[in-house]
């Protein structure tokens, strides 16, 4: 704990730990107590199943690329927008409010926190885009008030067009800016495993190096890629550590902080 105190962790909160009301309230209350003893978190986030949600109730279908990615047209985008910036992001900030302390709430758009360009290696997915740069201006002054920057991962381009940035990239190049100590994303998942079919061959701790050989061979795959791709991203721009850690275990923030076994993988620059 005492080599994080004062240093900057940026944690991207998706997944089964933002369906269960249970793990919500887990990784709030860890997240208040790494405040509490003197860290420096921001808190980025998604919420995929709250927009299909909405879009189902205004009559608009979600539609998806092979991929899986979400084919972001005007109207979709739109909805994007209002439910992760209006509607969970200030969800969030009252639940970290609540558990006692003090949340700003935040998108890509505010203060040019991050700005946006159309996703390159994607197209045809409409508004779906990639950070070209970000201004961690304004979450310096968050931080140094003692507050927690809770960030949507929506942002705008040079024109002001809005366009929905996957969270772990947000995270990822949130976390670069910022010099952080340690990227933090919560999934649904282990960590890597070794050998997908066997639950067993979880990868502890891996180096740049590593991790790269297990993508080109493939051992890495599917979903898990991008996130990969997103933690090599980040150490090479100067974060110390980046951990893909399991957000269905109840507590997996704190294990991963505090302890040497940790809560999933943890890949070292």
């Amino acid at each position: 704990m005492a080599r994080f105190r004062g240093k900057t962790i940026v944690v991207k909160y998706g997944g089964a730990a933002m369906k269960s009301k249970e793990l919500r309230s887990s990784v709030i209350n860890d997240l208040v107590l790494l405040s509490c003893v003197g860290l420096r978190p921001v808190f980025v986030h998604g919420g995929g199943p709250e927009i299909n949600r909405w879009l189902s109730r205004l009559g608009i279908e979600p539609r998806f690329s092979p991929d899986g990615l979400r084919v972001t047209d005007g109207p979709t985008m739109e909805v994007v927008e209002m439910v992760l910036v209006g509607h969970v992001n200030k969800n969030l900030v009252s639940l970290i409010n609540r558990a006692g302390a003090t949340a700003v709430g935040l998108c890509g758009k505010d203060a040019r926190l991050l700005t946006a360009r159309p996703a390159s290696a994607t197209p045809g997915l409409g508004f779906v885009g990639d950070v070209s740069r970000v201004d961690p201006a304004v979450l310096h002054a968050v931080l140094e008030a003692g507050q927690i920057p809770v960030v949507a991962s929506v942002a705008a381009d040079e024109e002001g067009q809005a366009y929905n940035i996957n969270a772990d990239t947000a995270a990822g190049e949130i976390a670069a800016a910022l010099g952080a100590e340690k990227l933090i994303l919560l999934t649904d998942v282990a960590g890597i495993l070794g050998d997908r079919n066997d639950a067993g061959s979880l990868v502890k701790e891996i180096d740049l190096k590593g991790i790269k050989s297990m993508v080109e061979e493939g051992v890495v795959s599917g979903g898990m890629i991008p996130k990969v791709r997103c933690c090599i991203r980040a150490l090479a721009q100067g974060v110390r550590t980046a951990s893909i850690i399991d957000g269905r275990v109840p507590h997996s923030l704190l294990l991963e902080i505090l302890t040497d076994e940790g809560a999933g993988t943890m890949i070292t620059g």
